[in-house]
């Protein structure tokens, strides 16, 4: 098994909508193919990580990377697996939004995410910079609109 986990900047006429119908499609395909993962929205940015058979991956990385509803993807870390960091996430997905929400239901949504990234336990490279650099992309103040 295999895992990979990259970010990007999501492109900027992308909607909560569009985000959205990506998630289903990446439900479907995952669950059909073995894939897990977490995928994060926040501020414009994404940061995902997947796990699953090792061709099956890096064919579906190929795929993002070709993808124009976002630009500069890098992959920042990769691992040979032996065991999954989210056996039964099909693809959790957090839209945080600070439009969507009042002040304190963000507050409070990313608190929640900090204190499941502090209570995981990685078992490898990949999965501890995945939470490492979603704590950092959290820190980050709100844009102001």
């Amino acid at each position: 098994m295999y895992t990979l986990t990259y970010e990007s900047q999501a492109n900027p006429k992308l909607t909560n909508n569009d985000i959205e119908k990506i998630l289903v499609t990446a439900q479907n395909f995952n669950s059909q193919n073995g894939i897990t993962g977490c995928l994060i929205f926040y501020m414009g940015k994404f940061i995902q990580i997947l796990e699953g058979p090792k061709e099956t991956v890096l064919e579906l990385y190929k795929n993002i990377e070709k993808d124009d509803r976002h630009s500069k993807i890098k992959m920042f870390s990769e691992d040979d697996i032996t065991e999954r960091n989210f056996p039964d996430w099909g693809m959790a997905y957090y839209p945080i939004d600070e439009k969507a929400m009042g002040y304190a239901e963000f507050e409070q949504f990313k608190r929640n995410l900090m204190l499941l990234a502090d209570l995981s336990k990685p078992t490898n490279v990949t999965a501890i910079l995945f939470w490492k650099k979603m704590k950092l992309l959290l820190s980050l103040p709100p844009k102001k609109v």
